[in-house]
């Protein structure tokens, strides 16, 4: 049977560039077909890569996606891999790295354990958005971390609703709805709680709302959640994972629902990988103490 691998780097850095050939060279080396985007390709410059257009259907037909780079390149990836359904295997080069699965320092192990087929796949919730103005969609999009309702200028004056009913009015400087995967990005930069991801809810979490009922809420994953901004105060800009942006004149209301398309994760076996448990990656990522812990007693 053959087998597609999709290899996709942060080209702005070199020590990325260098790891997506050592991949390549590898998987190649497997009999696995390997791809690699058009605007890529030059700055990789390996030969045995078929190069494709950095469109959705690159995925087409791909078992796994590999993603070196740091968070920001597994969300651009995730616009690729999502449609097909295609796991993303992330390999961190940046800074903190939390949808990632395995370190640099793991990279062979990691490329090996995919030659294998030692990986299982999880599905991580999205959400699905939907902007209006005067009953007009303005804007359609989704988001695998967070979406963002945000000042442009001045404040901004919101009224946050939860399955229909009105919540709160604040002034702020936005809103933030995540998703348990974006609970440990910009939610929890804005004060919001982190998340295990194998749970299942969505998250709203002002920004710097002048108000005294101002808390970040966790909801039902079947809530529909929604931030309108008043008539008659200046309009905002809508973020999806950072990536998408519009801008949203004054009186738009802002829908957001759990995704109806997840996107799927690899997780490896036999590697220590940053993903298992989380507890493990928490401390790891945020370098916490846990000095004297001794663990439960033994009967």
């Amino acid at each position: 049977m053959n087998r597609t691998v999709l290899v996709t780097v942060h080209t702005g850095r070199e020590a990325a560039v260098e790891s997506a050939r050592l991949v390549i060279d590898r998987l190649v080396d497997a009999g696995i077909t390997v791809r690699v985007l058009d605007t890529e390709a030059d700055d990789i410059g390996c030969l045995g890569a078929d190069v494709v257009p950095g469109e959705p259907g690159a995925t087409k037909d791909a078992e796994v996606m590999i993603v070196l780079g740091g968070d920001g390149t597994l969300l651009r990836s995730a616009e690729l891999a999502r449609p097909a359904g295609t796991p993303l295997l992330g390999v961190n080069l940046g800074h903190v790295g939390f949808l990632a699965e395995a370190e640099v320092a793991d990279l062979a192990s990691a490329v090996d354990s995919v030659v294998a087929g030692r990986y299982d796949v999880e599905e991580r919730m999205t959400i699905d958005v939907l902007a209006r103005q005067n009953g007009q969609v303005i804007a359609d999009t989704w988001a695998l971390n967070e979406m963002s309702v945000e000042k442009r200028d001045r404040m901004l004056e919101v009224v946050a609703e939860i399955d229909g009913r009105p919540l709160s009015r604040w002034g702020c400087d936005g809103v933030i709805c995540a998703t348990p995967t974006g609970s440990t990005a910009y939610a929890f930069s804005a004060g919001g709680p982190v998340v295990w991801p194998e749970v299942e809810a969505l998250l709203m979490v002002p920004i710097s709302a002048h108000a005294l009922f101002a808390r970040p809420l966790v909801v039902s994953p079947r809530s529909t959640l929604a931030v309108e901004t008043l008539p008659d105060t200046p309009g905002g800009v809508l973020w999806c994972d950072g990536r998408r942006r519009f801008d949203l004149p004054s009186g738009t209301r802002v829908e957001v629902r759990r995704g109806v398309q997840p996107v799927r994760l690899a997780r490896l076996h036999g590697v220590e990988s940053t993903g298992a448990p989380f507890t493990d990656r928490l401390v790891a990522k945020f370098e916490l103490p846990v000095q004297g812990w001794r663990g439960r007693v033994r009967p």
